[in-house]
């Protein structure tokens, strides 16, 4: 008959049937009328006496079985979920789960011990360092180049020294590398910084510094405090190198006459405080000669008519003024909007058209008044929201003057590509043709002699509305929008 095996709280583990073996956990449970069950039992008694000791874990183990690590020769537990280290920390390279609060964890990978806060996770417990590298203030002995064991102590962040803190100075012996300290050879009295290899004036030779408020020094960048200029009255200063200011600058003359300074954080400025006049002089052959002054009036030579301004060797780049006075003796070229024009009797490209010997002035295009003109329409310049196509039929409205027009709307006329007579031309805006003959967006096919209509977005057809525009002078069976030639009619 099988029998029913409970745990220690009452709760069923397993039925073990008649002449079996139940192998529900670790131990090997014996049914009833089994032949041979004394070397099982022993068995059993053998494994509970070494706690199942071996390398691998229990396959089915129970909460509260014990087992000996022998790989790691450590007692664990099974606490239901897993099995853990009693009476040690838990070791592993990542952080464990299931401890509970008090439990150690040996973090293998960076060398350190954590304790389990409960809720508040894991607390670093030290080393304070991470991974095989020191951060720390570690206390050691160095012995000297007379053999003397000292006992100094060293500021360490990631393996490397930083400062030494000693109550004596002496020289390191380096030439032993287990006594050696990189960048360190003297050690001084109190704080040595890494890298103060000069022992005759002790500056370190890297940026490891000081940072902070000292309020006295003997030397400064290697130089005794006494050496540095003074500002007392009556004694004479003079600077090796650059002397800097801050933005209010400084000032010459013992009224503080000559300022110089930065206004507005970025722009020079020379002022004279007490005259009206900043004088510049070169001095050639111990003579000093004053060459140009700066006035109320303006930049001036020293006397009139005495000096050039550039040469033919050092020229200027370009000058600007609103007007020129004077005399200009020769002219390569004008430069008019960037761009150079030499002169020309022809009616030449990019040149600046002259008179020939007859008094005849040649050009292609004249743009401006005159009494016959090469094109053929009378145009206005009005405003656009946009640059419209040439050909385009407008009507008043939109956000500026003028837009594209609709079907059907009233057009005062086309956009223009050459005007022969452009009114208003200093405005801003584009040429729409009022009368003469002008290109017409047309679309769909028209005849000679058509009339045309607006349409839609400027574009003109045949088909009859109040929105005449103008009449072709030209044919064509195109059914897409193309540019037609016509009289202007409205």
């Amino acid at each position: 008959m099988a029998y029913i095996i409970n745990r220690t709280n009452g709760t069923q583990l397993t039925v073990v049937e008649d002449g079996t073996i139940d192998q529900t956990t670790d131990l090997k449970l014996v049914g009833k009328n089994y032949a041979g069950y004394g070397e099982i039992q022993n068995e059993n008694m053998v494994a509970l006496l070494e706690n199942f000791a071996s390398g691998q874990q229990p396959t089915r183990a129970i909460a509260g079985q014990i087992w000996f690590d022998s790989t790691s020769s450590k007692l664990k537990f099974y606490d239901g979920t897993k099995f853990r280290t009693t009476g040690g920390a838990e070791v592993s390279t990542t952080q464990p789960v299931g401890l509970t609060e008090g439990d150690f964890w040996w973090d293998t990978t960076n060398n350190q011990l954590y304790a389990n806060a409960g809720t508040g996770g894991f607390v670093l417990v030290g080393p304070q360092s991470t991974g095989d590298s020191v951060s720390q203030m570690v206390t050691k002995e160095v012995r000297d180049t007379t053999a003397q064991l000292r006992t100094i102590v060293t500021a360490v962040v990631n393996d490397e020294t930083l400062f030494t803190v000693s109550s004596e100075q002496f020289t390191i012996d380096s030439s032993d590398p287990s006594n050696a300290i990189t960048g360190f050879d003297v050690v001084r009295k109190g704080i040595t910084l890494r890298n103060t290899t000069d022992s005759a004036n002790g500056v370190t030779t890297s940026d490891h510094r000081y940072w902070g408020t000292a309020t006295n020094a003997l030397k400064l960048g290697g130089v005794d405090a006494a050496n540095f200029i003074q500002s007392e009255p009556g004694a004479d200063a003079s600077f090796n190198s650059i002397a800097r200011f801050i933005d209010d600058g400084l000032t010459i003359g013992t009224s503080n006459d000559l300022l110089i300074a930065i206004e507005d954080g970025t722009q020079g400025k020379i002022v004279n405080q007490v005259g009206n006049e900043l004088r510049f002089a070169v001095t050639s052959s111990n003579v000093e000669t004053l060459v140009a002054k700066i006035a109320e009036t303006g930049f001036l030579p020293a006397t009139t008519l005495s000096y050039d301004l550039g040469s033919t060797s050092f020229k200027w780049n370009n000058v600007y003024a609103n007007s020129f006075i004077g005399l200009a003796t020769a002219a390569e070229t004008l430069r008019l909007s960037g761009t150079d024009y030499s002169a020309s009797t022809a009616s030449t490209a990019n040149t600046v058209a002259v008179r020939d010997g007859d008094g005849d002035l040649y050009a292609n295009l004249f743009q401006g008044t005159a009494t016959t003109a090469r094109y053929a329409d009378l145009a206005e310049k009005y405003a656009t929201e946009e640059e419209l196509p040439v050909g385009t039929a407008v009507a008043v409205g939109g956000k500026a003057e003028v837009r594209p027009a609709k079907a059907s709307e009233m057009c005062i006329g086309t956009i223009s590509d050459n005007p022969a007579y452009l009114m208003n031309s200093d405005a801003e805006g584009q040429a729409v043709a009022l009368k003469g003959r002008v290109p017409v967006r047309v679309k769909g096919p028209v005849s000679k002699g058509q009339p045309v209509y607006a349409w839609a977005d400027g574009v003109c057809t045949t088909i009859a509305s109040s929105g005449l525009v103008g009449i072709a002078l030209e044919s064509s069976d195109d059914d897409s929008e193309k540019l037609i030639e016509c009289v202007l009619k409205v």
